[in-house]
């Protein structure tokens, strides 16, 4: 199956800014994610390439090679993007010029190398993104063989050298080119650059040295993170090759919409309801936050759409410099059903502010239609 263009992933120019990858990326990323997109496998395998290649177009180093080499030029088994390409024509022509002859890089792959990373996305409730919580994340990893204990052979059989590189780890190749015959080194495919093979492979990783395991992580995630906030757990990725560190865990997070406040940044938004009465007079009033109920008093005259603040009653800065305010705004309720008593108080106070209001006169259904017709 052939490997899908980054940018089309996106749906972004090649000529895009940073700002423009990332709106893609937020906006793809929410729209595939697994927990908005449940059992949905097509969703899932977006989710995972819209990650991908925000990975590699976020990055400016990763996304210059990928600009001139293609998905070669970040494949991690390709030696980052070289192997195989023009890199390598390069280099060995680089080398033939520089060194009278022939000679190769030689690149070995045989040393230890750092595990992959892993990336999961965490779902939170709103008052979990704001006050901070610990979460269980379950993630799935390779993880150094615990029967061969990372070999890759069968426990009490021996290893031997390599026949096809001969314990190098390496084989070369004569490429021709319009500069003459070069030489290029690449891993050995018989053994994956390690110079040695198996009289039998281990029966649980099949030669690999690694075998997939399910673990279960807590993660403390701090207060105020928000939708689209990346935390890096260090060391809880994919086991490294030959004694390599292990990669990171990276966890996208999501956070739900919350009935009550609107957020902005370390910033919360409300809209609370008062009386006409209470606009035209003033009145002490309840301004929900996020510790509960705080007095308010709001002065006379006061228009509905009148924006006030709590300072520091927000949402606290997630690098722990400060918290946000709380900003709300006033909506005079209109009410629908009025008594009787209600309806000549209102009268009465229009008839006292001067208003011309006509009562409209009270007519049954049937009465309407019949006027209705006689006109």
């Amino acid at each position: 199956m052939a490997v899908r263009d980054f940018y089309e992933i996106l749906d972004i120019s090649k000529d895009a800014t940073q700002d423009d990858i990332k709106k893609a990326y937020r906006k793809l990323a929410k729209k595939y994610h697994p927990d908005l997109n449940p059992n949905d496998a097509e969703a899932e395998q977006n989710f995972k390439e819209v990650n991908a290649a925000y990975e590699i177009l976020s990055d400016q180093e990763k996304r210059s090679r990928y600009d001139r080499f293609g998905h070669a030029g970040i494949d991690p088994q390709a030696g980052g993007g070289d192997f195989g390409g023009f890199g390598d024509i390069f280099d060995d022509l680089f080398d033939v010029f520089g060194g009278f002859g022939g000679r190769s890089t030689g690149r070995r792959r045989s040393g230890p190398a750092r595990g992959a990373d892993i990336q999961q996305g965490v779902t939170l409730e709103f008052k979990e993104a704001v006050f901070g919580v610990e979460k269980e994340v379950q993630v799935r990893r390779y993880e150094t063989c615990g029967t061969c204990e990372g070999t890759g052979a069968k426990p009490g059989t021996d290893k031997k050298t390599c026949s096809k590189c001969h314990g190098s780890g390496e084989v070369r190749y004569a490429q021709q080119t319009p500069f003459g015959q070069f030489v290029q080194v690449g891993v050995c495919d018989q053994c994956n650059g390690a110079g040695e093979t198996f009289e039998e492979k281990c029966e649980t990783c099949n030669g690999t040295g690694k075998e997939i395991k399910t673990r279960k992580i807590n993660v403390n995630i701090p207060a105020g993170v928000d939708n689209d906030s990346v935390m890096t757990v260090r060391g809880e990725g994919h086991s490294g090759e030959k004694g390599g560190l292990p990669g990171d865990l990276y966890i996208y997070i999501s956070v739900k919409e919350d009935p009550v406040f609107e957020r902005r940044g370390t910033n919360l938004y409300v809209t609370v309801p008062i009386t006409f009465a209470q606009a035209t007079l003033g009145a002490e009033i309840e301004i929900p936050t996020l510790e509960g109920a705080e007095r308010y008093t709001i002065p006379a005259a006061t228009p509905s759409g009148s924006r006030f603040k709590l300072r520091n009653k927000g949402v606290a800065n997630v690098r722990g410099l400060g918290r946000g305010d709380l900003i709300f705004a006033v909506e005079v309720i209109i009410p629908k059903d009025l008594t009787d008593k209600q309806r000549e108080l209102l009268l009465e106070y229009s008839k006292e502010m001067g208003e011309n209001y006509m009562v409209p006169e009270k007519k049954g259904f049937f009465k309407k239609v019949k006027d209705a017709f006689q006109q």
